[in-house]
């Protein structure tokens, strides 16, 4: 009945210490797979960041990345240590059992050996040992079937922990894609829009050029109009002043040609009186109208001219003359031949 008792409560320290020990490898292999997964994600992170920043709105936030993966490793850390903590708490709860079973196998074993003693002394062994015995394996095997249901009661809470972290896992994991989808959404959008500002940027900074490429190109063909204009007009003066020097140049040409030729706007004229008034002058005039002479009337500074003419020359006008002061009639016999030019052809 020892062995029997030993051997129940080996099986029972040894099943506890394998849970234990395959709830605490559990423990260990997850962090040393954050550990592990955690440089290769940064990694890929970072290279998915180096190649989105060169497709523009599409990067990954780097910093964020970082800390939905820094949330998940300490997610995953909690829930290795309530694992361990259940762990140590079943342990704690399996030593004190296995602590009971060694205490209640002792108080047994003292009390077999109680027993043989008092059987040593006796050949005939009492009935009522015999039916303790019989209580005492009912109450063991009603001890362990009620540690195998705290067992499986605990194995089960284990698994719904599990599960439970398992789910945790999976919501955090959804949760951080669907973050991280939002982000790459949120800087499509933003690109989105700053391209479509850059755009009309672009299109108002195209309108202004334009328009001042159409002021300049006016300006330029009012200032080239006005240019033309003006020198039209420069050209159509210096035409203006070239002809009036040039008739003024022929003019005197022809004024020189008709000295030279005896031509000239001087007009020969026989100078009869000089009259002091106008009615003098009407009367002088008149008397040489009478003998058939042709008067010219000429106001001068000193008084009216009195002239008769003109001559074609000199000699036609000196013979006009003479024979004026030969006329008694008359009574001019100072007239004088002068060479007179009207004020209508006087410079």
């Amino acid at each position: 009945m020892n062995n029997k008792q030993r051997w129940m409560g080996g099986v029972v320290l040894l099943g506890g210490g394998v849970l234990l020990a395959a709830l605490l490898l559990k423990g260990q292999d997850e962090i040393k797979q954050d550990r592990q997964q955690k440089p290769a994600q940064v990694a890929e992170v970072e290279t998915k960041d180096a190649v989105n920043h060169s497709l523009g709105s599409l990067t990954v936030d780097v910093e964020t990345e970082k800390r939905l993966l820094e949330q998940q490793r300490r997610d995953r850390e909690k829930s290795v240590a309530e694992q361990e903590a259940r762990a140590a708490e079943f342990l704690a709860m399996q030593q004190q059992a296995e602590a009971d079973a060694a205490r209640k196998a002792a108080e047994e074993y003292a009390a077999l050996n109680a027993h043989r003693m008092g059987q040593q002394s006796s050949d005939n062994i009492p009935p009522e040992l015999v039916e303790d015995e019989q209580a005492k394996q009912k109450r063991l095997a009603e001890e362990k079937a009620a540690q195998d249901k705290k067992l499986a009661l605990q194995k089960l809470e284990q698994q719904k922990a599990n599960s439970s972290t398992e789910a945790a896992k999976k919501e955090a994991e959804r949760k951080a894609a669907e973050s991280k989808a939002a982000e790459e959404k949120r800087k499509l959008e933003q690109q989105q829009k700053a391209e479509a500002e850059r755009k009309t940027a672009e299109a108002k900074r195209k309108a202004e050029e334009e328009r001042k490429a159409a002021e300049k190109k006016e300006a330029e063909r009012k200032a080239a109009e006005e240019k033309r204009k003006a020198e039209d007009k420069r050209k159509a003066e210096e035409a203006k002043k070239k002809a009036a020097e040039d008739a003024k140049k022929k003019a005197e040409a022809e004024q020189a040609r008709k000295l030279l030729e005896g031509e000239s706007d001087k007009q020969w004229m026989v100078q009869v009186a000089l009259a002091a008034n106008e009615a003098n002058a009407d009367a002088v005039a008149a008397k040489l109208r009478a003998k058939g002479y042709k008067v010219t009337k000429s106001p001068t500074s000193k008084g009216i001219r009195i002239m008769v003419g003109p001559s074609k020359d000199r000699e036609t006008a000196d013979a006009s003359r003479k024979k004026i002061a030969a006329d008694d009639s008359l009574n001019m016999k100072s007239a004088w031949v002068i060479d007179w030019v009207p004020l209508d052809k006087r410079n």
